[in-house]
């Protein structure tokens, strides 16, 4: 099966370029940036996001190089989110490889994350056209609804299936809408900007509820985080909701305690009522409404190699097992 390392070689030039300016853009002179900045980038990911601005550029025949700034100012974004997430959740281990917390401290974490933050409203500023500018501001504000969001619903057993979607909606998926709305804005078709917004936002929701799924069933070494870590925070996500509203009233009670203490002490039990719930059938079902919606968008594309790796990303998207 094609795989995103695969995909994403339809635009290696691009990938490469905009390698080329994140680590440009991480050159600060205070050393400690520097080393925590290089750090998180060089920890990898999918780079699922910058992908999206390049590959829908691409796809329009956008003949510039502001998607290369375009897609670093949206993974600085991303990377300045990871820092914060991981001081604000304790983790540990993210893509296989110690937390900047965990090896830095969480002031260096925070402060970094700041920076990069602020880096990425630099580079808006050289892009020099006021409608990204907007556009991103609106989206980091939101981003940061979602994540005070997700805290105030932090060890709350009652949170609802409608709060867990608005806190994905803010916190993950409007990144995804960003990132290709403006590979549209920066090839001069705005008149696809909204259509290409509505992919993104489906396929981030998507993206997302893939990722609670798997938190619960999805191999530790291949997650590249410990198994149960939003059991271990008290994060009520899709399968836990779902599980509890479903559990008969022991069931129910093992759940609420265990949202409202965190930890993992519980997990097999908690693993056994997901199952018993098809909890997980459940969230993914969720997950390939929101594909099937996403991919509707992309009738309005240009059909060429581009907007057909867009769709294969969007298949991707609920098909991983990291």
């Amino acid at each position: 099966m094609t795989d995103i390392k695969q995909l994403s070689q339809l635009v290696i030039d691009d990938f490469q370029a905009t390698d080329k300016v994140i680590l440009q853009q991480l050159k600060s002179e205070v050393a400690l940036v520097d080393q925590l900045g290089h750090y998180i980038v060089a920890a990898g990911g999918k780079r699922l996001r910058p992908l999206l601005v390049l590959m829908v550029a691409s796809a329009l025949d956008y003949k510039g190089d502001q998607h290369h700034k375009t897609a670093a100012i949206i993974e600085f974004i991303h990377t300045a989110t990871l820092l914060h997430d991981d001081v604000v959740d304790e983790s540990d281990r993210r893509r296989g490889h110690e937390t900047a917390n965990a090896l830095f401290g969480n002031a260096a974490s925070v402060l970094v994350g700041d920076f990069l933050y602020s880096r990425a409203f630099q580079m808006m500023v050289d892009l020099d056209k006021m409608q990204i500018m907007r556009i991103l501001a609106n989206t980091t504000n939101k981003i940061a609804e979602g994540e005070v969001l997700q805290l105030m619903n932090c060890n709350d057993p009652d949170v609802s299936e409608s709060s867990y979607f608005q806190v994905i909606h803010n916190k993950t998926a409007i990144l995804f809408a960003a990132a290709c709305q403006l590979g549209a804005i920066i090839s001069d078709r705005d008149d696809l900007a909204a259509p290409m917004y509505q992919f993104g936002l489906h396929l981030g929701m998507a993206f997302q509820l893939m990722d609670d799924a798997l938190d619960y069933i999805a191999n530790s070494d291949k997650l590249g985080k410990n198994v149960g870590d939003d059991l271990a925070e008290g994060k009520a996500t899709l399968p836990l909701i779902h599980a509890k509203l479903h559990a008969d009233l022991q069931g129910q009670a093992l759940i609420k305690e265990c949202i409202e203490n965190g930890g993992i002490d519980h997990l097999q039990q908690i693993l056994h009522l997901i199952k018993q719930s098809d909890s997980i059938e459940y969230t993914l079902n969720k997950a390939r409404q929101e594909i099937k919606a996403a991919k509707e968008y992309l009738t309005e594309m240009p059909n060429n190699q581009f907007s057909q790796a867009l769709s294969q990303l969007a298949d991707l998207a609920v098909e991983r097992d990291n």
